[in-house]
């Protein structure tokens, strides 16, 4: 379990943010581009099984959500936009599923790192309520820190490697422009 009172930080003064917004391979190719974005790697959290395998976890029965782990740098991307993009190229309104994908390990989730991101979230969250930007309420679960499962190797970069794939030309491919429009001052350079 992480320290709740401490950001984690690297020695190279990033920090991490893990998100569950759906399939994780969208979510990983929405943050890659990113600016102040270091990496982002898909994996597993918040289940009860050790190590768990994406078979295991598309079973429905490890408790995992397909997430992904953000490592970035504050001083070129706070947490807050962070959130703001990640609420915005997902449905964080639809319990259990993003579009097709259906079952709990699509369950949109922010796993906060530190009492500081618990904080942060929880505000964005009733902010959203407020503003009625959804028409159903934000059902995004927040959980502490718990311990995250890097996803096969398979899984990495794969919209990147497999643009021509169909999943990716009509689910990924339209989420990752929505961002370039809609956050063009956030793009990496």
């Amino acid at each position: 379990m992480q320290n709740t009172n401490q950001p984690i930080q690297a020695s190279s003064g990033t920090q991490t943010a893990v998100f569950g917004g759906g399939c994780f391979w969208c979510t990983e190719a929405v943050f890659t581009a990113m600016k102040g974005v270091v990496s982002v790697q898909s994996g597993y959290c918040g289940g009860s099984v050790q190590n768990p395998t994406y078979e295991q976890v598309c079973g429905k029965q490890t408790g995992h959500i397909e997430v992904v782990k953000i490592e970035f740098d504050p001083k070129l991307a706070d947490f807050a936009s962070l959130l703001e993009v990640f609420f915005a190229t997902h449905d964080p309104t639809t319990p259990g599923r993003q579009g097709n994908d259906v079952g709990p390990q699509y369950q949109s989730a922010v796993f906060y790192q530190d009492a500081a991101q618990q904080e942060v979230v929880e505000q964005y969250i009733k902010h959203l309520g407020a503003s009625g930007v959804y028409d159903a309420p934000v059902c995004t679960e927040l959980h502490a820190a718990a311990k995250f499962w890097p996803a096969e190797q398979y899984h990495a970069d794969y919209f990147a490697l497999h643009p021509e794939q169909g999943y990716c030309q009509f689910v990924i491919a339209p989420k990752v422009q929505k961002f370039r429009q809609q956050f063009s001052a956030k793009l990496k350079g």
